[in-house]
Formats: structure tokens, sequence, C-alpha cells
């Protein structure tokens, strides 16, 4: 369930055993993506539906609404990821809160995006003064959450904004504490919460000083 890449990208980190492990996911939690990708989107006449979290079937025509077909959707997403990975704007808050939780804990960005965009990502968070591994993923991300947790003693806490990466979290690794993070509250509106959460918000202000009670109980 792991892609190749992303278990050498596994294999290749050390997490301290003795240490907290924050696992933080990147698109619209440390970055801005969807108000990106709407600007990239209307370059080419096209427009994002938010009717609901869906890209597939969301991404229109903008003079005849009409969806573009998947493969079309696919192409996009990639070179949005090619062309505008390296300048994506931070979230606020999302920087000093991540290098705080650095204090005390191991941070890890597990990031679901094309593994070829992986150098970008990784100096659009260095640009930002994120100075953290980077493991890019594909599909849920559930087992390699359950093979990070599975090397420290300590909490461990995800957090994400995607309801299918949160669910694949409590699937494989039930021990971890999640903080479901929705930024943006035209996607927040379609979300039923999860009762199983330690925390859900939209604000790095809320889930700093939540997830640092989390690692240094």
């Amino acid at each position: 369930m792991i892609s190749d890449f992303t278990q050498e990208q596994l294999r290749a980190l050390s997490i301290p055993s003795d240490r907290p492990l924050v696992i933080c996911d990147v698109d619209e939690v440390v970055v801005h993506f969807t108000r990106r990708f709407e600007d990239y989107l209307g370059r080419s006449g096209l427009w994002l539906d938010l009717a609901s979290l869906a890209l597939h079937g969301n991404i229109k025509d903008r003079s005849s609404g009409t969806p573009v077909s998947l493969a079309e959707v696919a192409q996009l997403i990639d070179s949005f990821f090619v062309d505008e990975t390296g300048t994506l704007e931070a979230i606020d808050g999302a920087v000093s809160a991540l290098q705080l939780l650095g204090e005390d804990s191991t941070v890890v960005m597990l990031t679901n995006l094309p593994h070829h965009a992986r150098d970008k990502r990784i100096a659009n968070l260095l640009a930002h003064g994120l100075h953290y591994p980077v493991i890019t993923n594909s599909g849920p991300k559930g087992p390699a959450i359950s093979h990070l947790a599975a090397q420290t003693r300590e909490t461990v806490v995800f957090i994400d904004d995607s309801p299918n990466f949160i669910q694949s979290a409590r699937d494989h690794a039930p021990h971890v504490h999640l903080v479901h993070f929705l930024h943006d509250e035209r996607y927040a509106r379609h979300v039923e919460p999860f009762d199983y959460v330690s925390l859900m918000t939209a604000t790095w202000q809320e889930a700093l000083p939540h997830v640092q009670k989390l690692v240094r109980r």
C-alpha cells in the first residue's frame, strides 16, 4: 500500500524513539493550495466549483460550465505542482507554529503530490524556514503514518485537511492523535466532524497550543 519511492524515503528517515512526533500535511495546512490552484485554472479559462470536496467533476470550463475530463484534471493537477509548488504562500501562523513544535518534537512533513515535485516542495518549505524532512506519498496516508509512529514510544500527532487521510490514519494507527485542519471554510462546510479527532480547527492559533499540550504530556 506504500509506493516504492515512499518506502525508500521512509527507510532513509530515522525517527528518535524518545521524542514526540508531529506528522504534518502541507497543502492547505502549511501552504495555500486552493486559492493558487483557482488562479492557475483561471489562466486557462477554467474555474473550480467548490460544491463538494472533490476536484474530479468540479473543474469546469468557465464559458460553458462543462466539467473537464478526468484525464485533463489529472494533467492540470500534475502541471500545477510542476509550475507552482516552489512559490506557494504560507498559511497564517503555520511556519511559526511548526518551528515551535520542533523545539519539543520531531516534525515530519507527509505530503501527497507527484514525486517528481518533491524537490520543489522541499525548496518551498525551506524558503519559509521549515527545515523538516519531507516524505512524498501517493494514495492513503495511513500506512506511512503507521510506519513513522512505530519508531517512537512517545506521543504522535497527525495534522491534515483531508477527511480521507484522517480516516486512513485512524484505521492504520488508532493511537495517533488526529488534528483535522480545515483552513478553507468553503471546504469545511462539507465535512461532518469525526467524533474521534483530537481537534477540528481552521487556524494555527488554535492548533498550536492544542498540539503543544499533547506532546508535552
